[in-house]
């Protein structure tokens, strides 16, 4: 974070100095909401949770360097006082990303919004200081202490945008006002919460909306496979970049195809020139977000040339998504644990038949979390996917969602021992080291909430029978 004295910061969050005997005192470091990621000069941000009031650890944070506490009331120790630290945030936010002027590139979509964001931190890195979300901190507390990340050094900065409802990406934006707005794509996940994929379209669109005219360098990267991302080239002023494999795409892939370890290689074509891209990631759907990725780096003057190398060395920096790792035995584990919905459920599962080739393939799945009414159909079609893929065995975990998934398979013609329904992670750890051969392929992927990080943990930590590690 740029340095900030505390009468600076009292004047942008429209808060009242307590306790501070220099009011020219400087923040110089992170802002944080946790006291134990405290550093010298840090601004600690107190919040009020369900379980733990971040107020009660105000005295610590300053004891472990702090500067001062961003706080809803008086703490004790030197602290700026608001009505609301969240809006707080957002202002010094907003006041930080306008004095440092630099480029914003946000991006949004219902599916592969971070391993898109990884992608394209990691490709701007090749060309100037980047700063990008870490993980999935995507909301209105999670962009505010990105955006506070950045330095004078910093050239660009990429924030991944998520949102549940209409208005979100709108309020985001409003914080952080990007240059370059990316929408990789309308699905239905949370669309328990938004009602329908019309109403998703609606809140994703935000995003172009927000962006400057083309006259003020705006530009819009919208996904040509995506029928409801394209027709939000209506709702811009900015000028409009296309990717995709559509022939009339600007930024596109020809020939595209899986390598015998399941990673994705095509000819990559840009407004300046086309190159070959094997790429280090697992799945098809990596192509999109690749193509997302370069033509944002290209709209930010990379080579062809750079962008297909940049892609080719690319990995993934956030954890539990399409995690490859194999056993000392030859048993490979796919840890996609993080977050599961259909569009993303679909694609695993075809990276591990790809994966899979002439091995036993295991695809460990548990609910698919907010689907609203298309829950039961939803998890049926996933089910019925992994018998089509020729999936060796599905073990679904979980409650009544799981057996839905079970069931999917079993009428799609699964039957016997092919596909099994378990209660919970224990009993899927017990499963798996009952059967699992040298060789095998196992995927383990569900909503975040389901918390099957832990199944794939437990067989790579090679932990006595009957230890899985609660979260």
């Amino acid at each position: 974070m740029i340095a900030l004295s505390l009468a600076e910061i009292a004047g942008i969050t429209g808060g009242q100095s307590h306790d501070i005997p220099d009011s020219g005192l400087q923040v110089t470091g992170p802002v944080v909401i946790d006291s134990r990621e405290v550093k010298p000069g840090s601004l600690f941000a107190a919040f009020a949770g369900e379980k733990v009031d971040g107020h009660d650890y105000a005295e610590r944070a300053v004891a472990a360097g702090a500067a001062a506490v961003l706080a809803t009331r008086p703490v004790g120790v030197p602290a700026v006082v608001v009505d609301d630290v969240t809006e707080a945030l957002g202002a010094l936010a907003r006041a930080v990303v306008e004095r440092l002027g630099t480029k914003v590139v946000a991006l949004t979509g219902s599916a592969g919004k971070t391993s898109t964001k990884d992608l394209i931190a990691q490709l701007l890195q090749h060309k100037a200081p980047t700063v990008w979300t870490p993980g999935s901190l995507n909301n209105e507390i999670g962009l505010p202490l990105t955006a506070l990340r950045a330095t004078a050094e910093t050239e660009h900065l990429v924030l991944e945008m998520g949102a549940r409802g209409i208005g979100h990406i709108r309020y985001l934006t409003g914080l952080t006002p990007p240059h370059i707005g990316l929408v990789l794509n309308v699905g239905t996940a949370h669309i328990g919460e938004f009602g329908g994929r019309e109403q998703i379209a609606e809140a994703k669109g935000e995003m172009v909306e927000a962006l400057p005219s083309a006259d003020a360098g705006g530009v819009a990267v919208l996904n040509a496979d995506d029928p409801l991302v394209r027709a939000m080239t209506s709702r811009t002023k900015a000028r409009v970049l296309l990717f995709g494999e559509a022939a009339d795409a600007d930024v596109r892939a020809e020939n595209v195809r899986l390598t015998e370890s399941g990673q994705p290689a095509f000819i990559l074509h840009t407004p300046t020139g086309c190159n070959d891209v094997t790429m280090r990631l697992y799945g098809e759907h990596h192509v999109s977000n690749a193509l997302a990725a370069a033509a944002v780096a290209h709209e930010l003057g990379m080579s062809v040339d750079e962008i297909a190398t940049a892609l080719s060395e690319a990995g993934t920096l956030s954890r539990w998504r399409m995690e490859v790792t194999e056993r000392p035995d030859g048993v490979t584990v796919v840890n996609d644990a993080y977050n599961a919905n259909p569009e993303s459920m679909r694609a695993a599962l075809r990276a591990l038949a790809a994966m899979g080739q002439g091995r036993r393939t295991w695809a460990v799945l548990g609910q698919m979390a907010e689907l609203g009414d298309d829950s039961l159909a939803e998890h049926d079609a996933v089910g019925r996917l992994a018998v089509r893929l020729n999936v060796s065995k599905l073990v679904a975990v979980g409650g009544r969602e799981a057996s839905w998934l079970q069931l999917g398979a079993y009428n799609e013609g699964s039957w016997g021992e092919e596909s099994v329904h378990v209660s919970d992670a224990q009993a899927a750890v017990d499963l798996l080291r009952s059967e699992l051969r040298p060789g095998d392929v196992v995927l383990v992927k569900a909503s975040r909430s389901v918390g099957l990080e832990r199944v794939a943990q437990a067989l790579l930590d090679h932990r006595a029978e009957g230890e899985v590690a609660g979260r």
